[in-house]
């Protein structure tokens, strides 16, 4: 028969086998008792007086150094916590004493002891008092019958002397229908593993089934390329800005349509030089639209009537300075104030004494054309240096240099104390040794403009450009498709920036740009 192909019969295999795991894991929930379970971990053991196993000694002042028996003193952070499925009270003790658990010290004689917890369990102090077992003698520590919901724990602070850090610690004691135990544990505050041993078992058991029969359906997958995908050659040029996003949606469009003769290209040069190029290549064309898609920091320049606009994003900019500026705000009277060169020293803005390096892009860059456009409301000063560094220009207020991408830019600015630039927000958040400044005290942030609750201005429509309507068979209209309502969407997220197909993005692409 068919249907007893080796496919198949793996499959109904691999279901039976999940059915079976959860059948074995209904039954252990209901047939293994629930256990009450009382862990202790250490979290830290450390010398604050001379360690015995080194050559060195700690340096220490004031009452570390003059109190007796701080010789050879160590300090031990000890978690006790309830991780199992119940709660644990009073009666669950049943140690011999009025104490619930005891703690072994080893060699190390106990000093002094604190006790700490979580503020929404406050209530556990009142259970450390010596009327309830609560004390020390030699190396043991007693600790009283302390009630402990499931997950709450307390810490104890122990000062010791003697001994060494490191020799062992051991805490026991007695539970009704339960247990003391370790936990082992490589950070402070760490919780215990939420499932056991079995549970952890049952659901790896269950994943391999779940993975197992996928295997099987891809491999038995022939059906075509997902709806949409096309073939070709198809470069993406313009915004140096949202070249990451381009990249990252480029490969995976070459990954989901798995067609060795589809290529996304991205070479980007920058909002304007991309608009002329895909302008030049329009014209030259002997028909139809070339497989070229420009992307602008906003919108084209006038005169262009045959290039067809696709709103993809909401890109949120930000200006930054080198981290030895200081400033986290200016208003957006003293930032045009700055590129009119009427600042020439950070320190009549309330900074350090340092002079003033104005790191732009070059004409042809977007992100530059929002900011003249949003923020300074006309165009920057004159270029004065050519390596940032040196003035070349004497007459000239201050020091201005262009450079051809954002991530000069960024790199530069981070390089040059003083200076002060500006970069799509996603890469100004992830560079280093940068500031990024508010801007009238609103933040650059996407969240603040999507939800309508910041006015901050430095911000703009990313459009994606062809020349006039391209096929709805090309490449270009498929991947435009994929870019701005398929999966490109999540990328475009990712990267810091607002999708327009969106509720929130369409309401706002659809404002037209001042």
């Amino acid at each position: 028969m068919e249907w007893l192909s080796a496919e198949n019969l793996v499959a109904v295999a691999t279901a039976i086998l999940g059915i079976v795991a959860s059948a074995v894991m209904v039954w252990y929930e209901r047939r293994v008792p629930r256990r009450k379970r009382i862990g202790y971990r250490v979290q830290l053991d450390t010398p604050i007086g001379d360690d015995g196993r080194s050559r060195h000694t700690n340096r220490r002042v004031g009452w570390f150094s003059t109190e007796t028996g701080m010789n050879h003193a160590s300090m031990v952070l000890l978690r006790i916590e309830n991780d199992g499925s119940q709660s644990i009270t009073r009666d669950d003790y049943e140690s011999p004493g009025i104490h619930g658990l005891t703690v072994e010290f080893g060699r190390r004689t106990v000093l002094g002891v604190a006790v700490t917890q979580p503020s929404e369990t406050s209530h556990v102090l009142g259970n450390f008092t010596e009327r309830l077992g609560f004390g020390y003698r030699g190396s043991t520590l007693s600790i009283p019958r302390v009630p402990l919901n499931r997950g709450a724990y307390y810490k104890l602070l122990v000062l010791l002397s003697g001994g060494q850090v490191g020799d062992d610690i051991q805490v026991s004691g007695d539970l009704k229908d339960g247990d003391v135990h370790r936990n082992r544990s490589a950070t402070p505050d760490e919780k215990a593993p939420l499932f056991s041993r079995a549970a952890r078992l049952i659901t790896i058991t269950l994943t391999l089934c779940v993975v197992a029969l996928a295997v099987i359906v891809v491999a038995q997958d022939d059906s075509p390329p997902p709806i949409g995908c096309e073939s070709g050659t198809l470069t993406l040029t313009g915004s140096t800005a949202f070249a990451p996003v381009l990249r990252e949606v480029a490969e995976k469009y070459e990954r989901d349509c798995a067609d060795d003769d589809t290529r996304v290209e991205v070479d980007p040069r920058g909002s304007t030089s991309g608009i002329r190029e895909l302008a030049a290549a329009g014209e030259k064309a002997e028909h139809g639209s070339p497989p070229l898609v420009a992307l602008s920091d906003g919108p084209k320049p006038g005169g262009m009537p045959e290039l067809r606009e696709n709103r993809v994003a909401v890109s949120v900019f930000a200006l930054v300075v080198h981290e030895d500026v200081g400033l986290r705000d200016l208003s957006t009277a003293d930032v045009r104030r700055l590129y009119r060169g009427e600042i020439a020293n950070w320190s009549e803005l309330g900074g350090p004494d340092l002079p003033v390096h104005l790191v732009s892009r070059d004409a042809n860059s977007g992100t530059r054309q929002v900011f003249q456009r949003r923020v300074l409301g006309r165009g920057e000063i004159a270029n004065s240096s050519v390596d940032c560094v040196h003035k070349d220009d004497p007459a000239a207020p201050v020091l201005r240099c262009e450079l051809g991408s954002t991530e000069q830019v960024l790199a530069t600015v981070a390089e040059l104390p003083g200076a002060i630039g500006y970069s799509e927000l996603n890469l100004a958040a992830r560079a280093k040794g940068l500031l990024r400044l508010d801007l009238d005290g609103h933040p650059a942030s996407v969240d603040a403009i999507e939800h309508g609750t910041s006015s901050y201005p430095y911000r703009e429509i990313e459009y994606a450009y062809t020349y006039g309507q391209p096929p709805a068979d090309s490449l270009a209209s498929s991947f435009l498709t994929y870019l701005t309502r398929g999966n490109g969407q999540d990328v475009i997220r990712t990267h810091g920036h607002l999708p327009c197909w969106t509720p929130e993005g369409m309401e706002l692409c659809a404002r037209a740009a001042p």
